[in-house]
């Protein structure tokens, strides 16, 4: 640390020496992430609010109360207005609170098991071994879903919850989470739904006339739900969201705290401060646009994930790996190495998700037709460069 400090204009200058090599959501490279530049508004009802701490809500009542309705705006967006839960730091806090709550709900060590499909998000991996739990990964169908046989074929008596994805981190498909909740309600077992990224785009999509399969709480044995409001919310991060069908569930891993400076309180987070400026935003934005704004929001970047697979689709050695369920498309090459392809369309500045056999691209709102031409034009030339041939 310096002795005598910088003046403000030399630090913002030194700043933007040293970030400049950062990409931004704005010059339209990006094109494998689910998060997006935050919107306008959210940004300034943020900053208006950036000290707020939810962990000590005695001194920020009011925050807290918007952080309630918050969560029953969410709720009500999943099938039940009278969930519990949080604004917390994202999918992988969320992902982790419902596996502890999982776990102390059982209250009995030899439940150890948590049946989660081969795509579920590497969160689940640090969930289980921070909580001492053993994941049980189940294979995928032809449709990349989890197989529901082999589900209900690894259901045995140390099994302690089961875990669903409504928009897998790869292909962004669903998996059938009513036939999960089946298997939940039959052998009473805890059933957590991944909506990460899914919880923002799937009730729209119904609303728009396009296949939605059910994923939330009007499915009976659905426990809990993970929801991001700093993906397709447009809420700046870090702003994720967990919801708990009831309060008995959601109390499980609450901690009461008698030392904050707001009186005592509980918690029922891994994080003690939490932002009360990302529960605010997030209510800000559910009452600035609406079930119409967000509706908008998803039309376009379907319509634009549409046009985008059927020009991949013409394409010579590229196609599609799975019709898109949402707005994420797999690509996968024939003829050549994907690994190679994404080597040199990331050496050519553009930002996208490398899985094993594909390549993921989001079409999130800050994506324009005219950038996904410029990609488009740079793949053909790549899978040319590359000497692509069929077999």
């Amino acid at each position: 640390m310096r002795e005598i400090g910088l003046s403000k204009e030399e630090v913002i200058q030194e700043l933007r020496l040293r970030l400049e090599g950062d990409l931004s959501f704005t010059d339209g490279r990006i094109l494998g992430s689910m998060c997006t530049y935050p919107h306008e508004f959210a940004q300034l009802v943020f900053l208006m609010n950036i000290e707020k701490n939810l962990g000590d809500p005695g001194l920020f009542p009011q925050t807290a109360e918007l952080e309630k309705e918050t969560i029953s705006m969410l709720g009500e967006l999943l099938s039940n207005p009278n969930a519990c839960g949080h604004i917390v730091t994202g999918g992988t806090e969320a992902n982790i609170l419902a596996l502890w709550t999982a776990k102390r709900l059982r209250g009995n060590e030899f439940r150890n098991e948590v049946i989660v499909p081969e795509s579920a998000h590497f969160s689940f991996d640090k969930a289980a071994d921070l909580l001492g739990l053993k994941l049980v990964k189940v294979p995928l169908d032809s449709r990349f879903r989890v197989s529901i046989e082999d589900v209900e074929r690894t259901i045995n008596s140390r099994t302690l919850a089961i875990v669903g994805i409504a928009g897998t981190t790869g292909l962004g498909v669903v998996d059938p989470i009513d036939r999960l909740s089946e298997l939940a309600v039959e052998h009473d077992l805890y059933l957590h739904v991944d909506a990460a990224f899914g919880g923002f785009l799937l009730p729209f999509l119904k609303e728009l006339g396009y296949e939605a399969p059910k994923f939330d709480f009007s499915l009976e044995g659905v426990s809990s739900i993970t929801v991001d409001p700093h993906k397709m919310g447009l809420v700046p991060i870090p702003a994720g969201g967990i919801l708990f069908r009831n309060k008995e569930i959601y109390s499980t891993t609450a901690w009461r705290v008698s030392y904050m400076a707001g009186g005592e309180t509980t918690q029922a987070t891994l994080v003690g401060t939490r932002s009360g400026a990302a529960a605010i935003a997030t209510w800000a934005m559910l009452n600035h646009l609406g079930r119409k704004g967000y509706r908008d929001i998803v039309k376009r970047c379907m319509e634009l994930t549409l046009w985008f697979v059927e020009k991949v689709k013409s394409l010579d050695f590229i196609d599609i790996v799975v019709p898109p369920v949402m707005n994420i498309v797999g690509i996968k090459t024939e003829g050549v190495e994907i690994q190679a392809v994404a080597q040199k369309l990331r050496a050519k500045g553009w930002a996208i998700a490398l899985f094993p056999s594909h390549i993921r691209i989001v079409i999130m709102p800050h994506v324009r037709k005219s950038h996904l031409e410029k990609f488009l034009n740079d793949l053909q030339e790549v899978i040319k460069s590359l000497g692509a041939s069929k077999p």
